[in-house]
């Protein structure tokens, strides 16, 4: 295993750090500026179109996309360290670079199991930056921890699909630039295969039926950057049946497919958040004095800051590895790492950032500087693309297997 970066890895790296030196960061201030002004909360601040308009100046655009047609046409390995620098800023980069989520993931599901027209009408304007989306699966209701469980029904109907349910935590739907929700629900909540029963299918949120009720907060925070966490009712919402994303009965193994990757990006961008909040820590303790010392000189501080930089080097180590396994043997023969990294890296980041919090004091907890925002972000991860407690499950059996 080979971890050293490429040439055209390196040459993307250093064009993307002058880009978040001189357009994001500086940026950061003014996007709260202009959202403060804006008539709805959930309106796109100017500085983030000018962002993006800047990013494909620069060929910073679709970066996560591993197929050319599409995309940079980067492995997953070349693509992990540009994820993880815009993980310093994961509210804006990832949007200015248009590899944000639900998008992504979205983008990627369309490209491999959209068809032609469903990839002109909703891929193609996604690509271009031109329109949001959001991924409609989990349900307050039940546990959505376990797909099988999802109650919403898309019934077939002639030539329509009907859909009626309820979901929450829908990412992008607040933002009203989100033109399509990918709903998941049951086509055959009868059939024998629990794992065949699910379909996914397109919803132009404009439909009748489609009530975006609320917007969830996560800790108290409303994440505007990426439109929100809304709750969104389907009552007798009627689509096409053309709308269906492959075949009935797909939805199980779409959503696996989908999730693969979604993991891996989220993981690369924690490890940029964990680098910014070491920065902010040390920046902290050297200008911060207690007890007639800096806080640098403290050796509880000190032990959080080495303790941090082991912790990042490791996490690095296992998503290029999981990076490097994707793209070698495939998802399927990268699973391990990816439940690893998925369990590991939100649960060492969020206690790094809590250091970080706790070295900032009152601060830490404020407005006026990231850490809250990044700890609550990286604290959700915990739970989304699947909580911790089933990826370990998961692995457990795997590893138990061999003895079995």
């Amino acid at each position: 295993m080979d971890f050293a970066y490429d040439a055209h890895t390196e040459e993307l790296r250093a064009k993307l750090l002058a880009f978040m030196d001189e357009h994001v960061h500086p940026a950061e201030a003014v996007a709260e500026e202009q959202r403060a002004l804006l008539a709805s909360p959930w309106d796109t601040p100017a500085v983030v179109e000018e962002l993006k308009a800047e990013a494909k100046r620069q060929g910073l655009w679709n970066l996560f996309l591993p197929d050319a047609e599409y995309g940079a046409g980067l492995t997953n390995l070349q693509y992990a360290p540009l994820a993880e620098i815009t993980g310093r800023s994961p509210h804006l980069a990832p949007t200015a670079l248009n590899c944000a989520a639900p998008d992504t993931g979205n983008m990627e599901l369309l490209a491999q199991f959209g068809d032609e027209a469903q990839k002109k009408q909703w891929l193609e304007p996604l690509l271009a930056g031109e329109i949001r989306s959001a991924f409609a699966m989990t349900e307050p209701e039940v546990a959505s921890s376990d797909a099988t469980n999802i109650e919403t029904r898309i019934r077939r109907d002639g030539d329509s699909y009907v859909v009626d349910g309820r979901k929450w935590y829908i990412s992008g739907a607040m933002n009203p630039d989100c033109k399509i929700l990918i709903v998941m629900g049951k086509t055959d909540p009868d059939g024998a295969d629990p794992r065949r029963q699910q379909s996914m299918i397109l919803v132009p949120r404009d439909t009748p039926g489609v009530e975006v009720r609320r917007a969830m907060r996560v800790y108290g925070y409303e994440d505007h950057y990426h439109g929100g966490h809304a709750e969104v009712v389907f009552e007798g919402v009627r689509v096409p049946a053309a709308n269906l994303i492959g075949e009935e009965g797909g939805g199980f193994a779409i959503a696996q497919a989908r999730l693969g990757p979604g993991r891996i990006h989220h993981c690369m961008r924690l490890i940029g958040m964990a680098e910014r909040a070491v920065e902010l820590m040390c920046r902290r303790a050297v200008t911060r004095t207690a007890f007639g010392k800096t806080l640098a000189q403290q050796g509880v501080v000190q032990n959080w800051i080495a303790d941090a930089r082991v912790t990042i080097e490791q996490l690095r180590l296992l998503v290029l590895k999981t990076a490097w396994l994707m793209d070698t043997v495939g998802n399927r023969g990268a699973h391990t790492e990816i439940q690893a990294i998925k369990i590991a890296t939100p649960r060492a980041v969020v206690d790094i950032i809590d250091k970080a919090v706790q070295a900032h004091g009152a601060g830490g907890v404020s407005q006026d500087f990231p850490l809250a925002e990044l700890w609550a972000a990286a604290r959700t991860l915990k739970l989304a693309d699947g909580p911790d407690e089933v990826h370990q499950r998961s692995l457990a059996r795997r590893e138990l297997k061999k003895y079995l």
